[in-house]
């Protein structure tokens, strides 16, 4: 039995709203997203900003701007791959219960997944935030204003730090996305973890939970992963090709 066709079962056997995504930055590299750590990926080019930097330093923020003018670019003109499809198209067969993602591209929702369907525990690119009032905004709308020279933008409503609402270095995670995640991953009779090597804290240890209420792991992944020992499936194929070939097999 192919890796395909065993994914595919494990997912029927699961059942209606039984099984949970875990999805890494690997699952958007065929869409033509870098990723953070690999060698060409983004921390290679980039250092760090801390949180604590980019809220007392004007420095930090102007860099943090003139950054996402690159990096912002790559993520607002890819689409969905094979990956992203066949998780959507599960969604809608009622296979699933959700999907908690790592990745701030929303690459899960331009593939047609509601926003109650997923929990983004890193935040998402596309928005910006005041961390004083709260007000949002659409990030291209804000980039407008740092390509006409305003390079440390503030909010116009009140005069506060505008950041982009992913999460950065030394910021903590949503306390409601860490609580709706777990839940999804305690209810979950089966975890597929897919393209992360579960080296980020504290979201690596999401897949845990589901093991630990009884339920079962699946892993497709590149690279190998300290939870492998414990899935059921380890698959090493590009998640595009391997999930867009579950798709047809669970279609048929």
């Amino acid at each position: 039995m192919s890796s395909a066709e065993r994914l595919a079962a494990l997912l029927v056997e699961a059942g209606q709203d039984g099984t949970v995504i875990f999805s890494g930055a690997g699952i958007s590299t065929e869409s033509g997203i870098p990723d953070f750590r690999s060698p060409g990926g983004i921390w290679t080019r980039y250092a760090p900003i801390d949180y604590a930097d980019y809220l007392r330093d004007p420095a930090m923020r102007r860099e943090s701007w003139r950054r996402g003018l690159n990096t912002y670019a790559t993520i607002v003109d890819a689409s969905p791959n094979a990956a992203h499809l066949a998780i959507a198209d599960w969604w809608r067969q009622g296979l699933l219960n959700g999907v908690v993602t790592q990745n701030i591209d929303g690459l899960h929702h331009k593939a047609g997944l509601p926003a109650e369907a997923v929990v983004e525990l890193h935040g998402n690119a596309h928005s910006v935030s005041c961390l004083t009032c709260g007000a949002c905004f659409d990030r291209l709308t804000v980039q407008a204003r740092v390509l006409a020279g305003d390079e440390d933008p503030v909010c116009p409503n009140c005069g506060g730090v505008l950041k982009s609402t992913t999460i950065s270095f030394g910021q903590g995670l949503p306390p409601r996305a860490i609580a709706e995640a777990q839940q999804l991953h305690a209810s979950a009779r089966l975890c597929m973890v897919i393209g992360s090597s579960l080296v980020v804290y504290p979201a690596a240890t999401l897949p845990e939970v589901t093991l630990d209420a009884g339920g079962q792991l699946a892993i497709v992944n590149q690279t190998e992963t300290h939870l492998d020992h414990l899935a059921v499936l380890v698959a090493r194929e590009p998640a595009a090709v391997l999930l867009g070939e579950v798709a047809r097999v669970t279609a048929r």
